[in-house]
This record gives C-alpha cells, sequence and structure tokens, in this order.
C-alpha cells in the first residue's frame, strides 16, 4: 500500500544573477510585475508574486550564490507576453541562459 503524496505548492523560487536587469526585463516581458526590495542590509533585488502565491525573486549572483542551471517552466494567456506568443509551447532562453518552457494559451 502507498502512503498518499501530500499537495505541494511551490512558495519561493530564487534565482541568483550576474545579469539583473537584464533577467527583470525578460521576466517582465512574460507578464511578471517585479517590486524592487531589499530585506535589511541584504542585497537589493526584486520579488514578483505569481498566481498561486508563488513568490519568484531575482538576486544579484555572488562568489557565494552564484548562478545555476534551472529549468522553469511557466503557464501563461498568449496575449500577455510581450511580444505575444501563438498559442502552444515554446523554449525560450534567458539572459543568463537557462531554458524557460512556457505553455501559451
Amino acid at each position: 500500500m502507498t502512503s498518499p503524496v501530500p499537495k505541494l505548492r511551490a512558495t519561493l523560487l530564487v534565482i541568483y544573477t550576474p545579469n539583473l536587469e537584464r533577467c527583470r526585463t525578460f521576466y517582465q516581458a512574460l507578464g511578471l510585475t517585479f517590486e524592487r526590495e531589499q530585506h535589511g542590509s541584504g542585497p537589493e533585488h526584486f520579488a514578483a508574486v505569481l498566481p498561486g502565491g508563488t513568490v519568484f525573486e531575482l538576486y544579484p549572483a555572488t562568489e557565494h550564490r552564484r548562478t545555476g542551471a534551472i529549468r522553469l517552466g511557466f503557464a501563461v494567456e498568449s496575449q500577455a507576453l510581450t511580444p505575444p506568443l501563438e498559442p502552444g509551447r515554446h523554449l525560450l532562453t534567458d539572459p543568463d541562459g537557462r531554458t524557460v518552457e512556457i505553455d501559451a494559451r
């Protein structure tokens, strides 16, 4: 007998980048709205809240927090994209070389 799988929900996704402004522009073109934030003496960064409440943050990379490989996927209304995409699956590349899968609806 298998145990029931708990329902999980991502609450935070942080990307570290040496291209902070370029990445903000890239993800903003996908429809995200970013706010500039700084917690205490920490670095300035950008934060957006995705539908469902997940926080997506872009932080400047440092020698201790480098850019890593990650693949992201977003489902978005095709009209919300800048520029709009045809409906369907699209693989884009962000300024740091990460693959971003877009399911345009």
